[in-house]
């Protein structure tokens, strides 16, 4: 009987490691369905998301499962579904929230799927209410 050996292509193996070095050291991710944007729009979200020191990024979510897994996160894989673009979020990811509703209610066709922010699970809903709070800076100078 043969022997069933696995090889891993080398190019997966940087794919995920790129991917692994963007979501490390980052515990805030907001994932969306880019589904109907097209390049100008994702490129328009990205330029805005930067302002709040996100990244927005496509993903292949073989691999994403993959580098969330290698950093502890393993909650995360039911948003892993379909086309999924993540917006990492290094510090406060309340501005990034609510840019990303601000898209969707300016039209665009982007679904929030969830987010997974300070240790804790959200849904779309949840998300969305936490998109309308103040931010943390805000709250210190009120």
């Amino acid at each position: 009987m043969a022997e069933y050996v696995v090889k891993v292509q080398e190019n997966k193996k940087e794919a995920v490691a790129d991917l692994r070095a963007k979501f490390e050291g980052v515990s805030n991710f907001i994932f969306a369905d880019y589904r109907g944007l097209t390049v100008a729009q994702i490129t328009e979200i990205r330029k805005k998301l930067r302002e709040s020191d996100a990244d927005f990024k496509v993903v292949k979510n073989r691999f994403a499962k993959i580098a969330m897994r290698d950093l502890g996160f393993t909650e995360v894989d039911d948003f892993l579904k379909g086309p999924t673009a993540v917006a990492a979020v290094p510090e406060e990811s309340n501005a990034v929230a609510k840019a990303l509703f601000d898209f969707k209610a300016g039209g665009m066709p982007i679904a929030i799927k969830g987010g997974f922010c300070d240790g804790m699970l959200f849904n779309e809903a949840e998300i969305e209410a936490f998109s309308k709070l103040p931010s943390r800076s805000q709250l210190i100078a009120m």
